[in-house]
Order: C-alpha cells, then sequence, then structure tokens
C-alpha cells in the first residue's frame, strides 16, 4: 500500500518519520511536511514528533558513521528536490549495508544529496562575503534570500565576527532569523 508520511517539518520529526517507518515495517513513497501536500488519492499518515524516538535514529546513524549522521543533518538544510525521501533512502541504505557505501560518490543514492550539501555550503560560503547589515537603534540587522537554509551555517561566523555586537539576520526564503 502506498503512503505519504507528513511530519511537522523538524529535523526530529523527520527523524522520527524514519523510526515509524523501520517499527511499522514499511517504506513510504513519500515524506513530507505536512503543510507542503497538495491534497492527493495516496493514503497519507501524520507522523508525531517524539524527541526519544529522534534520537535512537540519530544515535544509529552516528554509531554506523559520524559522516552520514552530518550528511544527513546538512542534507535536511538543503533545496535538495524531494529531499526527505533522498535522505531516508540514505538512511535505509546506511542501515541495510553500512558506511561502505559512503567511499562511492558515484552512488545513485549519495550522489544527489552530495552535490545538494555542497550547493549548500557554497551559498553559506558567499553569504559569509556578503551580508550587508543596517543599525536599528543600536542591533545590527541583516536580510538574505537564500535557496538553502545557511543560517546554521553562518552563525559559527557572525557570532565570532561580532562578539559585542547585538544582530539579526533575516532569511526572507525560508521566514526564519538567526538573532
Amino acid at each position: 500500500m502506498e503512503v505519504i508520511y507528513l511530519y511537522d517539518g523538524s529535523f526530529e520529526g523527520f527523524l522520527c518519520c524514519i523510526f515509524d517507518s523501520y517499527a511499522n515495517r514499511e517504506v513510504p513513497s513519500d515524506i513530507a511536511p505536512e503543510e507542503s501536500v497538495p491534497p492527493t488519492l495516496f493514503q497519507t499518515r501524520l507522523i508525531a514528533t517524539d524527541k526519544a524516538h529522534a534520537d535512537r535514529v540519530a544515535r544509529k546513524v552516528a554509531l554506523l558513521s559520524g559522516e552520514a549522521a552530518a550528511l544527513l543533518r546538512r542534507g535536511f538544510l538543503t533545496c535538495l528536490p524531494h529531499r526527505e525521501i533522498r535522505l531516508y533512502r540514505l538512511t535505509a541504505k546506511l542501515l541495510r549495508e553500512g558506511p561502505g557505501f559512503l567511499r562511492n560518490l558515484a552512488d545513485e543514492t549519495l550522489l544527489p544529496v552530495l552535490k545538494a550539501v555542497r550547493h549548500m555550503e557554497g551559498e553559506a560560503q558567499l553569504l559569509r562575503g556578503f551580508v550587508r547589515f543596517s543599525d536599528y537603534s543600536g542591533i545590527l540587522g541583516g536580510e538574505i534570500e537564500p535557496k538553502n537554509r545557511v543560517l546554521p551555517l553562518l552563525r559559527s561566523h557572525f557570532c565570532s565576527r561580532f562578539p559585542n555586537e547585538r544582530f539579526f539576520i533575516y532569511d526572507r526564503t525560508h521566514r526564519e532569523a538567526l538573532f
């Protein structure tokens, strides 16, 4: 039976989709944030976010490969089309075959995720040099419109660059802010 997993859009929620897939012994045909799925004829299942379940999946992936755990977390920040199902397949392959396939950079499961992460890291590198700030009553503020969710990658750079300043960067694309 075809089933689409819906979740809250968080990384922990995504990890819970992986947990539920294994717990229920089913492979979803897609995984998507709850608000982004148009009406469909396929059965949908809302997966609740449970920190304990998310932590179990994260620990298992990290135990198998720290590199894969970092790739999974970074891959989740990308604008890769159908990123959730691609990351699910990457995780399923890791659990099934072990981390050996991560050395094969041409692997059809790994390659799209690697390309997307490289694209995101390049975009973050550009933004480190091109974010312009304005003074808003003693608080520095800047706006960006990235394709990927780069704010977590920009955090340490700007916190070390402005250690004694109050600042924010607003991501217009994803409606998120870094304070």
